[in-house]
C-alpha cells in the first residue's frame, strides 16, 4: 500500500534513479500523475510538465471509458465500443473531450506547447493504469516526436495492461510497482486517495518552477 501519491511517487523515484544521468525529461498526465511525477523528477533533478490526455467515457458510466486521445489527437478506440455506440456518438464524445483537452492546456499549462521531446529521454507517469487506453494514447504522441527512449511508470496496474506494457516495442521499459492479481481499481493501492483539482495542480507546478528557479541560481 502506499500512503498517497506522494509516497508512490518517491517509491518510484527509487527504482528510476538510473535514468537520472540521461536528464530525463518527466511527463505526468493530469491530474493525478502530476503529484507522483512531481516526486519523480525532483528526486532525478529532471525537467518536468504535463501530457494532456483524456479518456473517452461511456455515456452512462463516466468511470470507465472506451479508449483514449491525446492532445495532438493520437486515439485509441477499443473495437467493441464500434458495436456499442454509433459512430455519431462516439464523435460527440470525442468532440466533448477535446473541448476539455483545450482547457486543460491553457488552465494547467498557461498554454504552453509541450517540451521538446525529439532525442530525449521521457518518463511517462500516471498515478496508475486501469485499461491502458489513456496511457497507449499518450505513447502514441511521444513516439511521433522521436524521443531517444521512452520509459512509462506507475504506482500501479491491472497484470494484463502491465505484461502488454512490457511487450509493447513502443516503450523501452515499464516500471510499474504493483501489479495485483486482483485488480478492481488504482485506488485499491492507496490508503488516501482523492480527486486531485485544478488548483492543486498548479500549486505543485508553481513549487516544481520556484524549486527549478532556485537550483539555477545557485548552480
Amino acid at each position: 500500500m502506499f500512503i498517497d501519491r506522494k509516497h508512490a511517487g518517491r517509491e518510484l523515484s527509487n527504482k528510476l534513479l538510473y535514468l537520472k544521468d540521461e536528464n530525463p525529461l518527466v511527463l505526468a498526465i493530469p491530474r493525478g500523475g502530476v503529484p507522483v511525477g512531481y516526486e519523480i523528477a525532483k528526486a532525478l533533478q529532471a525537467d518536468f510538465s504535463l501530457i494532456i490526455v483524456r479518456k473517452l467515457p461511456f455515456p452512462y458510466n463516466p468511470e470507465s471509458g472506451f479508449g483514449a486521445i491525446a492532445e495532438d489527437g493520437s486515439g485509441v478506440i477499443l473495437n467493441q465500443a464500434k458495436s456499442i455506440f454509433s459512430a455519431e456518438t462516439i464523435e460527440t464524445i470525442i468532440e466533448e473531450q477535446k473541448l476539455e483537452i483545450k482547457r486543460r492546456i491553457q488552465v494547467l499549462r498557461g498554454g504552453l506547447p509541450l517540451p521538446e521531446i525529439t532525442g530525449r529521454t521521457v518518463i511517462l507517469v500516471d498515478d496508475g493504469i486501469a485499461m491502458g487506453s489513456t496511457m497507449l494514447a499518450a505513447i502514441k504522441l511521444i513516439k511521433k516526436r522521436d524521443p531517444k527512449s521512452l520509459i512509462v511508470t506507475a504506482p500501479v496496474s491491472s497484470p494484463e495492461v502491465g505484461r502488454a506494457l512490457d511487450k509493447n516495442n513502443a516503450v523501452d521499459d515499464a516500471v510499474i510497482l504493483e501489479r495485483p492479481q486482483f485488480f478492481r481499481a488504482v485506488a485499491q493501492v492507496y490508503e488516501n486517495w482523492r480527486d486531485i483539482p485544478d488548483h492543486e495542480v498548479l500549486d505543485i507546478m508553481k513549487q516544481w518552477k520556484i524549486e527549478k528557479t532556485h537550483k539555477q541560481y545557485h548552480e
